[in-house]
């Protein structure tokens, strides 16, 4: 019995076939066939027609990340061509401003020293390290929270940097000063750039492939660096010589790469929580009842500086430049400072870890030393809740904040988490001034 069952398997297992098809891909929603092997008196291998678009996958593999575009958010792609456009204009651009800093230093004369050339080099590296630091320190903590204007910012001052450089032959008696500026210039373009591109990729993971999306970043960067320097030696060679040619080239090109990365920054559409975005979602939240999407605060927001904006005051959506997260206490005014010891702006919850005092205008926010995340994000809601309230009445802005809150907050953050949005902190600078407070049941008044 044992044996004739054994025999009668291996005979069925003989009579049946297999037909393999070969897959190529990186994602089990982006696969493509590339062969189909069957075996009927012998083995046939059936390679796929199309092996051109086989190749070119296997290619774009070392530019995009993997599983794209599933594993990146939809803004990416829009983002990386206009910033692929951008570094391209910045690496032409470099070819002349290069050449006029050679020229200037002394590369091809007679008279000048190899000495005085390194020294005049290495104080122009100086000065752009120490530049560095310093901006690192001033708004280090600022940048991931106003991404969109500081990439902005960033090229701008690359564009300056290379503008002293182009400048620096013209001004022989002053060149030092001049390269240095640049140089410093350039310094605040790595920082802003690099932090920002942090925070940026942060982004564009949607699933946790931060690393890869990097890795590939610098990928595209090169190829475009690439390009880049071949189309600039050749500018550089059918202008040279020509000033009229270099300076149209150049302000050319520069009005391209601004226009390139204003165009790059749209693109994005970022779900996180900063001042300006909470500001547009609460303002229309406390009129409708409903949260707008990140498309369409992304249309919304500004991404300029504040000092390139005219945005009344009065504006709702720029309430929050007059909300002041994290103030030192002995930094405000004598009478806010009475009224929060009288326990005027102290929250009716005891649990409360701010405290909110305001003038005409403003709103001051005085975080607890034990504050939290959550803490910053809902003492800057209040605030902005209470600025928005300030316009329609400032008799009773305290009661009246009190109570929104207490209706609304809760509800406002759950519609935040349906919409797509990222509850878990707000985006500020770093908060480095707070305090502590002890309650007292006394009915007595400071005068």
């Amino acid at each position: 019995m044992g044996g004739g069952g054994e025999e009668e398997a291996e005979n069925s297992v003989c009579a049946s076939s297999i037909t393999l098809e070969e897959w190529n891909g990186s994602s089990s929603t982006k696969l493509f066939r590339t062969a189909t092997i069957t075996a009927s008196s012998s083995l046939s291998i059936q390679r796929s027609a199309n092996r051109i678009n086989h190749v070119w996958r296997r290619v774009l593999q070392a530019f995009v990340p993997e599983g794209f575009p599933d594993s990146v958010t939809t803004d990416y792609v829009g983002f990386q061509l206009w910033d692929t456009l951008q570094g391209l204009s910045t690496y032409i651009k470099m070819m002349l401003s290069t050449q006029a800093l050679l020229s200037a230093i002394g590369v091809g004369e007679k008279s000048a020293t190899v000495i005085g050339a390194t020294f005049q080099w290495f104080l122009r590296d100086f000065t752009g390290m120490l530049g560095g630091i310093l901006f690192t320190f001033y708004q280090g903590s600022n940048l991931d929270s106003n991404a969109k204007m500081w990439r902005l910012v960033a090229d701008l001052m690359n564009d300056i940097g290379m503008l002293m450089d182009l400048l620096s032959p013209l001004f022989p008696s002053a060149f030092i000063i001049v390269v240095c500026l640049g140089s410093l210039s350039r310094s605040f373009t790595g920082v802003a750039s690099g932090a920002t591109r942090a925070a940026l990729t942060q982004h564009f993971a949607r699933q946790d492939n931060a690393a890869d999306i990097s890795a590939k970043e610098g990928s595209q960067e090169t190829m475009a660096t690439m390009m880049g320097m071949s189309l600039g030696m050749l500018l550089a060679r059918f202008t040279s010589g020509n000033p009229i040619a270099i300076w149209l080239s150049f302000l050319s090109l520069t009005v391209f790469h601004m226009y390139a990365n204003y165009r790059a920054v749209r693109c994005l559409v970022l779900n996180s929580l900063n001042f300006e975005r909470s500001s547009i979602l609460l303002a229309h939240f406390m009129q409708s009842g409903q949260v707008l999407s990140p498309e369409r605060v992304s249309s919304m927001e500004g991404v300029l500086p504040m000092w390139a904006t005219s945005l009344k005051s009065t504006d709702s959506n720029a309430l929050h430049k007059r909300v002041h997260l994290g103030v030192r206490v002995s930094s405000l005014p004598r009478p806010d400072i009475v009224q929060l010891l009288n326990g005027v702006g102290a929250s009716s919850h005891k649990n409360a870890k701010y405290l909110l005092a305001h003038s005409k205008v403003n709103v001051s926010v005085i975080l607890h030393k034990d504050s939290v995340a959550g803490d910053v994000l809902k003492s800057y809601i209040h605030a902005i809740a209470m600025l928005s309230l300030m316009e329609k009445s400032t008799a009773s802005c305290y009661s009246e904040g009190e109570a929104w809150m207490d209706k609304h907050y809760d509800e406002f953050l759950n519609k935040l988490r349906s919409g797509g949005w990222k509850t878990e902190r707000l985006l500020c600078p770093s908060i480095t001034w707070r305090a502590n407070w002890i309650s007292h049941t006394s009915d007595s008044k400071i005068d």
